[in-house]
């Protein structure tokens, strides 16, 4: 069975624009993009990489990233079957940690979605399909919700690898039920807000997305095949729109892919969305018409992102292929790759002050400058802890690079 085969289960931490009152700490930055607002960082690595400030080794298995809030780093991993939160302070130094609960043993071990903190809770999703909610001081139990007893969640091949969603009050899942397609809960209570029946599919992997400007607020997301087999028809993948407030179903488009799994959140601007999936699938944009009441292709690109996470620079998508290997630079507007450097394999990819940290499936992490007009890699260094696949998606915050490789943490500083 194919590494690539179990995608998806990478995550770190987020915030959206409408709520930057509030902390709000997720998966790939302040808009799901794996873009991070820091300046001031270093433009050239010496040759062994960046300093390192510390490390971490104990973590269990896992693929997610870190969540920081409030002076102090969140992540997770799993022991045996058990689901166990680590808290750090800034330094690296281990402050406490936590058995949550059970966390998915049967496949590709270890946690995938990271802890999402908001408004002064902790948010951790397990593969297991179980959401708790705890106060982030004292880390007590303050509810919790199983998809599948309380929503009719039916289970996938890899285990839920979904980042929950927070926009206002509300937190947004995927149970993938029959009747309770997607949900939306009240972030203090868990109480259920709205429910949507949408096409009755499956959760498919992926991170949904918020879409505050247009006519009707949306959470558009993936959605894979009903008998939730691992590889599916070209017909098996849905991209859906849901009304944000009250769960209508407004859309979905029929996007081709060999298999089912769609991590990757899609990538939003100006009333078009960029979406891609392996397998062969390759890449899309999409543009909302009737102010996001419909939608329509634009066009359709090879590159094939399993979940890496490609990352929009000006008018540019930066991109790792699967199947159709190499680093890509896409034109965003008409879906034209520029180049493609063959000799980087597949990469999770996140965006500051103006250069790509690119970290490839072999262990290495890479600095790119996105340059339309050729490939530029400017420095690169080896990641020397950890176990397991390279697959959690790094984190930069305050001038240090955050990279999880399995059961290692470590802390490089690029200011």
């Amino acid at each position: 069975m194919k590494k690539n085969i179990f995608l998806s289960i990478m995550c770190a931490a987020l915030s959206l624009p409408s709520l930057s009152a509030q902390t709000n700490a997720q998966w790939r930055g302040e808009q799901r993009n794996g873009i991070y607002n820091e300046t001031g960082l270093l433009k050239v690595w010496p040759a062994n990489g960046p300093q390192l400030l510390w490390k971490f080794e104990g973590l269990g298995e896992g693929h997610t990233s870190v969540a920081i809030a409030n002076g102090k780093i969140y992540i997770n991993g799993m022991h045996g079957d058990k689901l166990i939160l680590y808290v750090f302070d800034m330094t690296g130094k281990l402050l406490t940690q936590k058995e949550i609960g059970k966390e998915w043993n049967r496949n590709h071990n270890g946690t995938r979605s990271s802890v999402c903190i908001n408004d002064g809770k902790l948010y951790i999703f397990n593969a297991l399909g179980t959401l708790f909610c705890l106060d982030e001081t004292t880390l007590q139990e303050i509810w919790r919700k199983d998809v599948y007893k309380d929503f009719g969640g039916r289970e996938i091949m890899w285990g839920l690898t979904e980042n929950p969603l927070i926009v206002g009050d509300k937190i947004f899942l995927t149970p993938g039920g029959s009747t309770h397609n997607m949900v939306a809960l009240d972030k203090k209570s868990g109480a259920l807000i709205w429910t949507s029946r949408g096409k009755g599919l499956l959760s498919s992997y992926c991170s949904p997305l918020y879409i505050s400007d247009q006519q009707v607020p949306l959470i558009v997301t993936w959605m894979g095949a009903v008998n939730g087999r691992g590889r599916g028809n070209p017909n098996d993948n849905e991209f859906v729109g849901f009304h944000a407030e009250t769960g209508e179903f407004l859309w979905s488009i029929t996007l081709p892919s060999q298999n089912t799994i769609n991590p990757n959140t899609p990538i939003y601007s100006d009333g078009l969305i960029f979406v891609s999936t392996g397998y062969s699938g390759g890449s899309w944009l999409l543009r909302l018409k009737e102010g996001g009441k419909a939608i329509e292709q634009v066009w359709h690109n090879d590159a094939d992102n399993a979940h890496h996470g490609p990352v929009k620079v000006g008018n540019y998508v930066y991109s790792t292929g699967q199947n159709n290997r190499g680093f890509r630079c896409i034109d965003w507007k008409t879906g034209k790759t520029i180049y493609r450097q063959v000799n980087i394999a597949q990469s999770s990819m996140i965006y500051a002050d103006g250069m790509l940290y690119v970290y490839s499936e072999t262990g290495k992490m890479n600095l790119i400058k996105p340059n339309p007009d050729k490939f530029e890699l400017i420095s690169s260094f080896d990641i020397p802890l950890g176990d397991g696949p390279h697959w959690a998606h790094p984190v930069i915050h305050n001038g240090v690079l955050y990279i999880r490789h399995g059961n290692a943490l470590m802390a490089y500083k690029i200011n």
